[in-house]
């Protein structure tokens, strides 16, 4: 069986090649990423990052401020210790749950008037060649059902 360390080490190589991916981050920033999220509220150090994820000083350093920059992650101090304590700033999930549903409401709109411009075609075609509007009037109800849901959310983690 693995232990706690090895099953946080797959999890933040898996998280981090999520982070590369989907937010299109440096390996090394995604991994730091990944790592402060897996540390949760206690918050991990500088050298924590130098030692864990194997890179070096200048490295850790480069992505943290970068991190820092992007607004992903947030440090506090603790009374009569000099370290920095990384951690996820609270504010990115919420930043990236509006970013998604802007995205969504984009993506929506485009599909309503995709089905405009089709009903209107609709009225000069014949009954073979007419467009069907179903996939597009079950996609804007799946988005209007997954922002309310998103919304929900966001809300959860507001009053968290």
């Amino acid at each position: 069986m693995k232990t706690m360390d090895g099953k946080k080490c797959e999890l933040v190589e898996k998280l981090g090649i999520h982070f590369e991916r989907k937010k299109q981050m440096a390996p090394m920033a995604a991994r730091i990423f990944s790592y402060v999220i897996l540390t949760g509220k206690q918050g991990t150090t500088f050298e924590d990052l130098v030692s864990n994820l194997c890179a070096s000083k200048s490295t850790i350093s480069t992505h943290l401020n970068h991190l820092q920059d992007l607004k992903k992650i947030t440090y506090f101090t603790k009374t009569g210790d000099r370290k920095k304590y990384f951690i996820m700033d609270h504010d990115t999930m919420i930043r990236d749950i509006g970013n998604l549903v802007e995205e969504w409401k984009s993506e929506q709109q485009l599909h309503l008037e995709i089905m405009d411009f089709k009903r209107d075609a609709n009225k000069n075609l014949s009954d073979e060649n007419k467009f069907d509007l179903q996939f597009h009037e079950s996609f804007v109800e799946f988005h209007d059902e997954a922002i309310k849901s998103i919304n929900k959310l966001k809300e959860t983690i507001v009053n968290n």
